[in-house]
């Protein structure tokens, strides 16, 4: 469980300097409140790293892969090229040139992306189904120390010294991630009922095509085995489209409104030292209190339920910035806010973590667990990129409000899936 506390640090530590810490960076530096939540964008490798996820499940990187392991590999050599890139992101001037700020933004995007395939499914091969519930939560709070060092760390560290030296000093803490990859094991990989099926499909395929040459026909096992069989194991499952859309608008709300959160408290008043107090720090505390309450939520009610019991906190915790909103620059109301909504974050996040590993084939379980995160990436990166401009059009007690109403989709059908697709384990629970 160590080591996956020390692997959701890794995997959450990128997060902020592409989002919160970014925005606020965006903002001081006068980029325009529109042009800000455009910047949500450059997160799109986390809604499309499913298209990369089956080469880093098969393939073996020269070098890394053979010294370390595939998995190890692949999360050494990411998280190397994650480093240089988020040194390059600081290096940038936003103010001068916001398209280069964007072109790092996405690089640091990618690499962390890549990382996170290898994490997740280092995670939930490492873990058995009964640890799931431990393991979320031991991600949420290693996820949140590492939100921490980028949000919070980096603002001091931006106040004391500018945004160079934060980036710089991120990119060095990179090495927390390099470090437990060295000194873990590799994870033992396990055919499955349904994996055995799929490469049953593909021998059959192959005797059918006795003409083709032994380069061909090794190609096309690859590709059947990486890329082909993972997703129609998925996509061939009873409820697999309700699944993907609830996957895409649970955390919506959230998402909506954490892209402007940022901009809002700075057009408020509060300086970054306060923001970095409460907000980050505080927060953080909150938040990993939540996390453990969710892991306890998860076992005690199951899977499902603790679903929407988390969800109706997360969709109601939104209305805590409409009262902020009211009451203006008020350190109270501030930290009223954050605790409340990070409270529900992270009982909702580590209930969520829960579900997505719940609904993974041990056998393609990077591929598998990248399509399901990006579909939940879909709705914090590209469903909240027009967050900005949707903040210039009404105040921002409005604009809460509207990210409050958002999370009722995503609610309304959990419960009827709730009723048609129950999971296995909450059935046996």
């Amino acid at each position: 469980m160590i080591a996956i506390l020390f692997l959701g640090f890794s995997s959450g530590l990128p997060l902020a300097l592409t989002f919160g810490t970014l925005t606020l960076w965006l903002a001081e530096a006068g980029v325009s409140k529109t042009a800000i939540g455009l910047f949500a964008l450059a997160g799109t490798p986390y809604t499309m790293k499913f298209l990369w996820a089956p080469l880093v499940d098969r393939l073996r990187i020269p070098l890394f892969c053979r010294l370390l392991g595939r998995r190890r590999g692949w999360a050494l050599f990411s998280q190397l090229a994650l480093m240089v890139s988020i040194l390059a992101l600081g290096s940038t001037h936003p103010a001068e040139n916001a398209q280069l700020t964007a072109l790092f933004t996405l690089c640091v995007a990618f690499w962390s992306a890549t990382q996170d395939i290898v994490i997740d499914a280092y995670r939930v091969e490492l873990l058995e189904e009964r640890q799931q519930g431990a393991g979320a939560a031991m991600v949420v709070l290693g996820y949140r120390i590492g939100m921490l060092a980028s949000g919070a760390g980096a603002l001091y560290i931006a106040s004391a010294s500018g945004w160079f030296m934060a980036y710089a000093i991120m990119a060095g803490l990179v090495s927390v991630g390099m470090l437990t990859v060295l000194l873990n094991p590799e994870p033992a990989t396990e055919s499955t009922p349904e994996s055995l099926k799929q490469d049953e499909r593909c021998r059959a395929l192959l005797e059918k095509r006795a003409h083709w040459g032994p380069r061909s026909r090794a190609v096309i096992t690859w590709l059947y085995a990486a890329v082909w069989s993972p997703f129609v194991e998925f996509l061939t499952r009873k409820g697999a489209i309700p699944i993907l859309l609830f996957i895409l608008l649970y955390k919506f709300g959230d998402a909506l409104a954490g892209v402007m959160n940022n901009p809002f408290y700075v057009e408020l008043g509060f300086t970054k030292i306060e923001i970095a107090n409460i907000s980050k720090a505080f927060g953080l505390a909150a938040t990993i209190v939540g996390g453990v309450l969710g892991g306890v939520v998860v076992n005690r009610l199951g899977i499902m339920r603790a679903l929407l019991v988390c969800g109706v906190l997360q969709m109601v915790s939104n209305l805590m910035f409409v009262i902020l909103a009211w009451t203006g620059r008020d350190l109270t109301a501030l930290t009223a806010a954050i605790a409340v909504e990070n409270l529900a974050g992270g009982l909702g996040t580590a209930a969520f973590v829960a579900y997505l590993s719940s609904l993974c084939n041990v056998a393609y379980t990077a591929t598998q667990y990248a399509l399901l995160s990006s579909f939940m990436a879909i709705g914090r990166q590209v469903l909240s990129s027009g967050g900005g401009w949707v903040a210039d059009q009404m105040s921002w007690a409005a604009f809460f409000s509207l990210t409050t109403l958002a999370a009722l989709p995503g609610l309304l059908l959990l419960l009827w899936m709730m009723q048609r697709y129950p999971l296995r384990r909450d059935a046996v629970n």
